[in-house]
Order: structure tokens, then C-alpha cells, then sequence
């Protein structure tokens, strides 16, 4: 990326106000703590060229309508490096945000930490890592946006260790800079989209859209609710299925509604959370992110109908660690024949990557919903379901096993596949009356009168499907 536009041109670009904080005074001995000779010079000429004092500037501005504090790195001020003077106002800028309840920004283009101010400059990375655990620990979120070049320890504190993180496309991204790489180290390697496709960045934002995206998600990730979010529609089969077969023919049927379709059928809006921040993600098996259903904000982790990833496992966990922490309710869709079984799958721990997601379940203070719109295929499955809160469409099926494979463990041959099916009873009604799910949640459709005490269970603007247990609802 040849253009590297300055600190403040890149807040105006995202900002409708910005008032600078007030910055604290430090008085450093002549050419820095270590004497540097030069140093001095060098930081005029830094502040001649650019204006500024320092490397970053920091302030509380509007994005789009919501009050955050942001810190923007000015590359042009000693390759946007780290030393004492960025550390104190970073950790004020951080200070300022936790008092005032406000998310944090940063816009980062930044070569790492300064060499003439030897670990000193180094050890600021320690203190941004503490503020930045502050500001986790009171429940704020902070967005990264990585400008060209984010590289060293700003990459590894700052960008990478934020809770969202976008990156403008272009931009070189890695922490080794440009000048410190193997000779022989591909270049592609070290660039945001790349990034993005390791799972260490969420998304690639044009300049122009960036207002709008990074508003959209400050307004989404500071908006907490307590109240759990309600089930979809369903939106395939109105009628629950006869057999066990049945139930498992309908969700492997190749044109039955995939979690894309109900994400666009609940959210008015959403964006996405990408990447397990350890090397992986799973774009084509977990879609996660959070969107705005009826006026407040909802995380969401469906699964599409693949054997998921442990990457997307993984990234599903970190999701809803974050709405947890952010108080956010979470909505998961289940869907899937499986998790992934195959060697790569397990040299990338997936047996671990599935643990991580029942315990950040598990823990998970918030309200979680899940409804299952297709395949529920054993562990691979119930790993992302809400214990107590878990509703079934009536093409859906949940099952400790799939039908054949079960047959087969048994010896039974083919033609005691559909028998078996039954015998496991994983149709919705099934699972309703076994106590693993509440309800068979059915399509929209004009409110019939039922009985009061089933109106009274179920969720408003809503009709539930009778399942077989006469006189029954849900």
C-alpha cells in the first residue's frame, strides 16, 4: 500500500468529532533514556515533518453515532514506533476509556518499538497489554483497524490482541517488518489479506465503507441485554416428520433452508466475526458474528450444514466468550452431519477445539438459544447447543449417532438402517418428549387458538407446532 495517510486524516476519515485528550508530561534526559546520540534531532525533524509530538494521537470521538475513544498512529512520526511518550498515552487513552465506559479504537500503522530507547521503549508493550487487560476486565470492547504497515509489537498487542480486528486490504501485515524477514520469506505472507485467511483478522474494509462498518460494529458490541434471544422461524417443512428416516431424510435433503437463509430471514443487519485467532478459520462450516434483531444486538454461530472445522469450533468459542463478556445474548444454529474426522482435523486438535466450545458454553453467563435447523450429528453437534434452551425445526433431527453408522457398530445390515433410525428416536417430537429440546419450532403462520396454558409458554408472535402428545403444545 504506497499511500499511507496520516493519523489525522485517517480519524477523519472515520470520525464525525474528535476532541484530543489531554496528554501527561514526561521529562526525559537529553537524547533519551540511553542517550542515543541523534535522537533528539530526529524527533524535531519527526515533529516538523508531521506535526505531531509523538506517535500517536488520542482522543474521544463520534464513529457513525456511537462515542468511543481512538488512538491513531501517525507512521510518519519515527515509523509509528512504540517508546515511553506512546506508552503514556496509550495507557491514558486506555484510562480515559474504562472511566468513561466507552470502546476502544485503534488505528494502527506502526514499524514496532524504538530502538533508541532500547527495552525501555520495548517494555511499553507490557503496559498496553495491562491497559488493554483493564479495559477487557471492565467489560468494554476494543476494535483494531490495520493500516499499512501494522507490524512488531503493535501487530501483537494493539491489532492482533483486540476483540474485533479489520484490516484496510493492502496493508502489510506481520510481526516482522519488511526489513527484518528471512530473504527467502514470502511476501504474500505478510499482508492482510492474508491475515484474514489465517483467522487472525475478521475482515478487509475499503477506506470508503470504513465509517460505516466500524460504526455498525460499535453499535452492535455496546448494546447488552439480558434477555435471551428467541428462536427463529422455521423455514422449511411445516409438518414434523412420521419416522425416523423421515426426520433424517428432510435434513440432508440439498435444498432445505442452510443457515445463510435463516441468518438474513432474523438479522435486519449483522457483520461478521471470521478466524480462530490460532492459524485457522472455517468460512464454509461456522458463520459467526453479531447482528441487530428488533432493535438490539445478538451474537450468532451457525453451522451450515458441513462437518464443521475445529477452526470454526474454535472461532464459535471465541465468539461466545466475547458476547459473554460483553453481555450480549447468543443465538446458535446446529447443523451439521458432524465434526470433521479426518487426519488434518486431528493434527489440528479437533477433539480439543470441540472442548473448548462445550466449556465456553458451559460458562457462558449471557443467555444462549440454539435452534437445530438441520443434521444434529452427535458431539460434533450438541457442542454448540444451549443446555435448556435448545429448539428443533420439524425438518431437523439430533441424534447420539448417525443411523448407519449405528447399524453398522450393531452388525445390523442395510436394510436395518430406517429401523434403527427409530429405535435412536431423533425426530423433533422425539427430542421434545425425551426432554432434550423444548419445542419443534415451527414456520410463521397465522395465530390459532390454543389453550391458555400453552399460550402462555410460548414465545410472543410466535405459533408453535403440535407435536404428537395429545392435548400437548410447543
Amino acid at each position: 500500500m504506497a499511500d499511507r495517510p496520516s493519523a489525522r486524516a485517517a480519524l477523519s476519515l472515520v470520525t464525525d468529532t474528535f476532541t484530543e485528550l489531554p496528554y501527561p508530561e514526561r521529562h526525559s534526559a537529553p537524547d533519551g533514556p540511553l542517550g542515543w546520540s541523534g535522537y533528539d534531532e530526529a524527533r524535531a525533524r519527526a515533529a516538523a515533518r508531521t506535526g505531531e509530538t509523538e506517535s500517536v494521537v488520542c482522543g474521544v470521538a463520534d464513529v457513525d453515532g456511537t462515542r468511543a475513544v481512538l488512538v491513531a498512529f501517525e507512521f510518519g512520526f519515527l515509523g509509528g514506533s512504540l517508546g515511553e511518550g506512546t506508552g503514556d498515552r496509550l495507557e491514558a487513552a486506555y484510562a480515559h476509556a474504562i472511566a468513561h465506559r466507552l470502546p476502544l479504537v485503534s488505528l494502527v500503522a506502526t514499524g514496532g518499538s524504538r530502538m533508541q530507547e532500547g527495552m525501555l521503549a520495548l517494555t511499553q508493550l507490557q503496559r498496553v497489554a495491562r491497559a488493554s487487560a483493564r479495559a477487557r476486565e471492565a467489560r468494554l470492547p476494543q476494535v483494531a483497524v490495520l493500516r499499512d504497515p501494522t507490524t512488531g509489537g503493535g501487530w501483537a498487542t494493539l491489532g492482533a490482541g483486540a476483540d474485533v480486528v479489520l484490516a484496510l486490504p493492502g496493508a502489510q501485515v506481520g510481526f516482522a517488518g519488511s526489513r527484518v524477514r528471512p530473504p527467502d520469506a514470502d511476501p504474500t505472507a505478510y499482508t492482510a489479506e492474508a491475515q484474514v485467511a489465517a483467522g487472525a483478522a475478521d475482515a478487509l474494509v475499503p477506506p470508503e465503507e470504513l465509517r460505516t462498518v466500524l460504526g455498525r460494529w460499535l453499535r452492535l458490541l455496546t448494546r447488552p441485554s439480558s434477555d435471551p434471544a428467541p428462536p427463529p422461524h422455521a423455514l422449511g417443512a411445516p409438518d414434523l416428520p412420521d419416522a425416523g428416516w423421515d426426520a433424517v431424510r428432510r435434513a440432508r435433503a440439498p435444498h432445505r433452508p442452510r443457515a445463510a437463509a435463516y441468518l438474513d430471514a432474523y438479522f435486519t443487519s449483522r457483520v461478521r466475526l471470521s478466524g480462530d485467532r490460532c492459524g485457522g478459520a472455517d468460512p464454509d462450516g461456522m458463520l459467526c458474528g453479531f447482528g441487530d434483531h428488533g432493535g438490539r444486538t445478538v451474537a450468532y454461530a451457525a453451522q451450515t450444514g458441513t462437518a464443521t472445522r475445529p477452526a470454526g469450533y474454535r472461532t464459535a468459542a471465541r465468539l461466545i466468550r466475547l458476547a459473554d463478556r460483553l453481555g450480549i445474548p447468543v443465538l446458535t444454529l446446529v447443523d451439521t452431519p458432524g465434526a470433521a474426522n479426518d487426519a488434518e482435523a486431528e493434527r489440528q486438535g479437533v477433539g480439543a477445539a470441540v472442548a473448548d466450545l462445550f466449556a465456553a458454553v458451559a460458562a457462558a453467563r449471557t443467555p444462549l438459544t440454539t435452534l437445530v435447523v438441520g443434521e444434529g450429528g452427535s458431539g460434533g453437534a450438541l457442542a454448540a447447543a444451549a443446555p435448556g434452551n435448545t429448539w428443533a425445526t420439524p425438518d431437523s433431527y439430533f441424534s447420539v449417532i448417525a443411523p448407519e453408522l449405528a447399524a453398522a457398530i450393531l452388525k445390523r445390515p442395510a436394510s436395518e438402517v430406517e429401523p434403527t433410525a427409530d429405535a435412536l428416536r431423533i425426530r423433533p417430537q422425539d427430542l421434545v418428549e425425551l426432554g432434550v429440546v423444548r419445542g419443534s419450532w415451527g414456520p410463521r403462520v397465522p395465530r390459532q387458538p390454543a389453550p391458555a396454558e400453552a399460550t402462555e409458554r410460548e414465545p410472543r408472535g410466535r405459533q408453535p407446532v403440535p407435536v404428537t402428545r395429545s392435548g400437548q403444545w410447543f
